[in-house]
């Protein structure tokens, strides 16, 4: 280590660095304010956030998210949830209803924030549905508490922890199918797994499902007014509050050169970008490991700037915050299938929030947005199989097979293929939006296998972003978590 960083530094104005303002990079710098540590945080773009930050990306007056958009997690979080960000203008926005999945014919299944009122919406697959959620419901807080950590952990519940994971570790096709009889049942479940980015046959992918099925009960699918830009602003107003410092457009190239003297330097960044900015100061075998971590499949991302509200051919979709557009839990599971086999599905599984039905904040009166994405293999940017605007088509097919007449409702829309989100945020390698592949193997080994995964073998230097555990997400804990790993090496020093 050099020694203007690390334990040893000397004239440091900082105690702590933070590299990237994301909301990992923003969590771990109040962690340490809150500590009493002195705290600057470092961000190569003009505007703070990461993939959480808002933008005019279509027409003026209509506000787009240009990464995460609905944030169960964000609401859950036992390190966000604690903190006073109301105060720092945060205001969180509950649709009716967390999620739709519309049907072919004109019907849809939706998850409702009561377990009873889904239970009883899906029919002779209810009392199935209700047996697998009420003891995961009961106990969400003391769940989530250990799922939120690194695997290899002594669990502090152990009897939630086992009552989940029994469940989790199933392929979500196979739980779908082994639990539920109905088609309505299947789909739902199907749409939330698929927020993996995994083939549904995966083991480990049934864990995604259940817990937004759970959280969708608990605390509901939720979204800032305004934007996800105001989470961001909200926890930076909340660290300068505690005498932090935040310094937009430094993009930091090299750790030797770039980063004043600090004790401890936090990188909110894909492994990759570590080890290319450490590269003189990290082991050689230890650099290997982060160049060889294993990205998962990219967003396609398109946003929509609207006439009308998407005219859903049932009209119940259209009080849900998220959509999972696609049809049956077989066309979920093949679409996702396709993406794992390295194609771009020709009918891809589209996410898609509808914020202006609840938030009149994103567009000008009486007009409407969408935000929707599906999924592709990382790095793709158009291939033989499909250019970007033949898959902007299918993605709008998908849309207008559920909702006739949404090409109509389209004022401006915008693309934003793999190469253009990490353009928008490097930490997004190859369109990766959850920090690298999310199977059972990597949530084990992120970034490497380790008791600590968030500390470097160099003396003061972590790893704090989504490539460490728990891994993708707005939830600040991996943030939270590597800041703590910090103060007790400060501590043992």
């Amino acid at each position: 280590m050099p020694p203007s960083h690390g334990p040893h530094a000397r004239h440091a104005e900082h105690d702590a660095v933070v590299v990237g303002a994301g909301p990992n990079g923003l969590a771990a710098a109040v962690t340490l304010a809150e500590a009493g540590r002195s705290v600057l945080v470092l961000e190569a773009n003009e505007t703070i956030g990461g993939a959480a930050r808002t933008g005019a990306l279509t027409e003026p007056g209509f506000q787009h998210d240009l990464g995460s958009a609905i944030h169960p997690l964000g609401v859950a979080s036992p390190v966000l949830r604690r903190l006073p960000l109301e105060e720092h203008g945060l205001e969180w926005i509950w649709p009716e209803v967390p999620a739709a999945h519309p049907l072919p014919g004109g019907r849809a299944v939706l998850q409702y924030h009561a377990l009873s009122e889904t239970a009883a919406a899906l029919g002779s697959d209810g009392a199935n549905y209700r047996r697998l959620m009420a003891p995961l419901v009961r106990d969400w807080r003391k769940a989530l508490r250990e799922i939120l950590q690194p695997v290899l952990h002594v669990p502090r519940a152990p009897v939630a922890l086992a009552r989940f994971g029994l469940r989790a570790v199933w392929p979500a096709a196979w739980l779908g199918k082994a639990l539920f009889q109905g088609e309505a049942a299947r789909a739902l479940f199907a749409g939330h797994a698929a927020h993996s980015n995994l083939p549904l046959s995966a083991p480990g992918s049934a864990a995604f499902g259940l817990v937004l099925a759970v959280l969708g009960h608990a605390v509901g699918w939720p979204f800032p007014r305004g934007g996800a830009q105001a989470l961001s602003d909200a926890l930076a107003g909340h660290l300068r509050s505690l005498g932090g410092e935040i310094q937009t457009g430094r993009r930091v190239r090299s750790l030797v050169a770039d980063v004043p003297p600090a004790r401890a330097v936090l990188f909110d960044t894909a492994p990759r970008q570590l080890a290319r900015i450490a590269s003189g100061v990290l082991p050689a075998r230890y650099r290997r490991r982060l160049q060889n971590y294993r990205r998962g499949p990219a967003a396609f991302k398109m946003d929509f700037a609207l006439s009308d509200p998407i005219p859903w051919a049932n009209e119940d979709v259209r009080n849900a915050g998220t959509v999972h557009v696609c049809g049956t839990a077989a066309e979920v599971a093949a679409s996702e299938q396709a993406v794992a086999a390295g194609h771009a599905p020709e009918r891809p599984f589209v996410l898609l929030a509808q914020h202006s039905r609840f938030d009149d904040t994103r567009a000008p009166a009486g007009k409407h947005t969408a935000w929707a994405y599906s999924h592709v293999p990382n790095g793709w940017d158009g291939t033989r199989q499909a250019s970007r605007s033949e898959m902007a088509t299918r993605l709008t097919d998908q849309i207008e097979r559920f909702a006739p007449g949404f090409r109509d409702c389209v004022i401006q829309q915008t693309i934003s293929a793999p190469a253009d989100l990490q353009h928008q945020n490097a930490a997004l390698v190859g369109g990766d939006i959850n920090g690298g592949a999310m199977d059972l193997a990597q949530l084990v080994a992120r970034p490497t296998l380790s008791l600590t995964p968030y500390r470097t073998p160099v003396e003061g230097v972590y790893l704090c972003s989504a490539s460490t555990p728990p891994g993708g997400g707005v939830h600040g804990m991996s943030g939270h978590l590597a800041a703590q790993v910090a103060l007790r090496d400060w501590r043992r020093g």
